[in-house]
């Protein structure tokens, strides 16, 4: 999403050791009794399971908005999203049976239609581009892209607003649903297709609804209560000490670090985060920050002039922002390519696979009942096939007169090809965990900047970037989906009914989550917390599409060659090399995010993973059921303070002190 974070990036891959993907004799006999005893697919959509997901779903839009806003990086919150419904609904069923009430029993089914509802209305905060190509479109990012650059012409830029933002999310996100539909059974039966996020989540389900899950949720529900405390306390505490905008405890400007900004959602999504990841935005950060921006600065004058803004893309904003598009490139260039390798073997592979029918003769008795539960409740082809076309029509007619510089016949081309853009991706996600929807994309937004003229080109782009990546996005989203729900043995119908209720609640919580940030604090302000740096990166993104490398700054081309090597570089060796030697070799895309924002995040992130590391020193098989539930409780409590905070920055009520303690020679 990462689900996802994000919502490929490296950043949101799920990571399962084979013995998390066995189930235990006994956990599959409790699966067979429970596979007689299934509820039909009306009664696994229940009103508190709704209640439940738009809760999740709400707290944790919020969340990941705050991550879009500052850095752009999004962890996988699939798993945490399924232990809070269970936490949710154990709870108020408990204090139901305490009040003397009865309630139904609280089912995996049920568990899985709530992590899907939930997950499917935070995943458009993730992706519906509110920190990257629909904020892009703002006056602001237009203006810090320089307004004297040819590809940026005058008037292009539309503002944020909650009706138009509402209403383009309805129109572009339901159409993902219904891409690959009919291709549910050949990708999750048929071909066999892992998606480990979504087997991880199943996993995690069918472990809590067993014999052995009431204690192994207790443990985690009182880890999870804890450290959510802590976390809100904690943002309390700092909210208070942090009364103006340097004010901080420990300062590095040098560096770009500022380690006061301990702050708890970072610290959760390193945990979650690999350590890789987290390594990755450290290099990225001293690399920038304390040698290459140092050294650039110097020429100013020279390479540079001294008499513009350093917000200009024409100053050494323009090399932040140049150089983190180039690993960016880089890095989504050769994953690309190396999915659609993968993709297209196996695809062959399968094809010429003789033996198909044997296999499925040779399935376990589990299996058969999955593949029975899963075929049992199907949707009928003509209803995603009709679904489709009406979607897409109504797409066809509204998003160019939203958007009058995106001409409606680029429309219709992008409907007609984004089934198959939408399988491909799907398929390499089932093999991989990398969702490639964002370097769809990407493609999208430079054949319809070069395409549409400098005129239109950027705002084309930008919106039919969207459009591209919401419905490849979403449905290879729904394929993960599919999967947790097959072993879960849900029915596909509920769980296509319940993406579409969460995908609608998502389209209008995410807007209202944004607006409550872009309301409260000074958004897109390139020295302030909420710097949205996709943002500018895919506004110039679109310009370089309209105007080539001439809108590059001096000597940046040669850099940004460098750096885009590098980045197919630092892939090719960490997939050629020996596991020991090429699980250090750095990962670009993360490295890119401090090139622009700061290194302040990186050291939180690298506390989280130094949590992991000396957990699963002192007790392993504590800290694999516990990190999950820490790491949640972190990043929520956090969450929580976000809407306090928003109030009190709305009210004008600033904090009543500063403290900062900083280098003698910086004070």
């Amino acid at each position: 999403m990462s689900k996802k974070v994000d919502n490929f990036s490296p950043f949101v891959i799920a990571e399962m050791g084979s013995s998390e993907m066995e189930m235990e004799r006994a956990d599959l006999e409790e699966m067979r009794d429970e596979a007689e005893r299934i509820p039909p697919w009306r009664d696994q959509i229940t009103v508190r399971g709704i209640a439940a997901s738009l809760l999740i779903g709400s707290i944790y839009s919020i969340i990941v908005m705050k991550l879009n806003l500052t850095t752009g990086l999004v962890p996988n919150l699939n798993v945490s999203a399924a232990l809070l419904a269970f936490v949710l609904i154990s709870t108020w069923t408990k204090l139901l049976g305490k009040a003397g009430f009865a309630a139904a029993p609280f089912t995996r089914q049920e568990n899985t239609i709530i992590q899907t509802c939930a997950v499917a209305c935070y995943s458009i905060a993730v992706g519906g581009g509110f920190g990257s190509y629909l904020l892009g479109l703002n006056e602001r990012t237009y203006e810090q892209a320089g307004v004297d650059t040819e590809g940026n012409p005058p008037g292009s830029y539309k503002d944020p607003g909650l009706d138009w933002m509402i209403g383009f999310l309805f129109v572009v996100s339901f159409v993902g649903l219904l891409a690959l539909v009919p291709l549910r059974k050949i990708m999750v039966i048929d071909y066999k297709l892992p998606y480990p996020s979504g087997t991880a989540t199943a996993v995690l389900i069918n472990g809590f609804h067993t014999s052995k899950g009431d204690k192994m949720a207790k443990k985690q529900i009182q880890g999870f209560t804890k450290f959510f405390t802590l976390s809100f306390l904690w943002s309390c505490f700092q909210w208070f000490y942090s009364g103006g905008e340097n004010c901080g405890f420990i300062n590095f400007p040098t560096l770009g670090l500022k380690a006061w900004k301990q702050t708890m959602t970072y610290v959760g999504a390193g945990m979650i985060c690999s350590h890789l990841v987290n390594l990755s935005l450290l290099v990225g950060a001293v690399l920038s920050w304390g040698l290459m921006w140092p050294l650039i600065s110097e020429k100013k004058g020279d390479w540079f002039p001294d008499d513009v803004k350093e917000t200009s893309m024409k100053s050494l904003n323009g090399y932040k922002v140049f150089i983190s598009i180039a690993l960016i490139l880089g890095d989504g260039l050769y994953n690309f390519l190396k999915t659609l390798f993968f993709t297209v073997r196996s695809m062959h592979a399968t094809f010429n696979n003789k033996n198909i029918e044997a296999e499925d003769k040779n399935q376990s008795l589990d299996d058969l009942r999955r593949n029975q539960v899963f075929i049992r409740d199907s949707i009928p082809i003509w209803v995603a096939c009709v679904g489709y076309t009406i979607f897409s029509v109504v797409s066809i007619i509204v998003i160019p007169i939203m958007f009058p510089q995106l001409k409606w016949y680029y429309v219709v081309v992008a409907y007609v090809l984004a089934p198959s853009l939408s399988f491909c991706n799907a398929y390499g996600a089932g093999l991989t965990d990398m969702n490639m929807a964002y370097n769809y994309g990407k493609m999208a937004l430079f054949v319809l900047a070069a395409m549409s003229g400098k005129e239109n080109g950027v705002v084309a782009g930008l919106i039919g970037c969207g459009l591209i990546k919401s419905i490849v996005s979403i449905s290879s989203d729904l394929m993960h989906d599919l999967k947790t729900g097959h072993l879960t043995l849900t029915s596909p119908r509920s769980m296509l009914i319940s993406q579409g209720i969460g995908t609608a609640i998502g389209c209008i919580v995410a807007p209202l989550s944004f607006f409550l940030f872009y309301k409260a604090f000074d958004v897109g302000n390139p020295n302030g917390e909420y710097k949205a740096p996709y943002a500018l990166i895919y506004r110039n993104m679109a310009i370089l599409g309209v105007e080539g490398f001439s809108a590059l700054p001096h000597h940046c081309l040669q850099l940004c060659y460098g750096f885009f090597a590098f980045a197919v570089a630092a892939n090719l060796l960490r997939d050629t090399m020996p596991e020991k030697l090429g699980k250090w070799v750095p990962l670009p895309m993360a490295m890119a995010v401090p090139f622009l924002v700061g290194g302040y995040f990186a050291i939180d992130m690298c506390v989280g993973s130094l949590i992991v590391y000396l957990w699963h020193r002192i007790d392993k098989t504590k800290a694999g059921l516990m990190i999950p539930a820490v790491a949640s409780g972190l990043i929520c409590g956090d969450g929580l303070w976000i809407l306090p905070s928003s109030i009190l920055a709305l009210a004008k009520v600033n904090p009543p002190i500063c403290m900062s303690f900083m280098p003698t020679k910086t004070s």
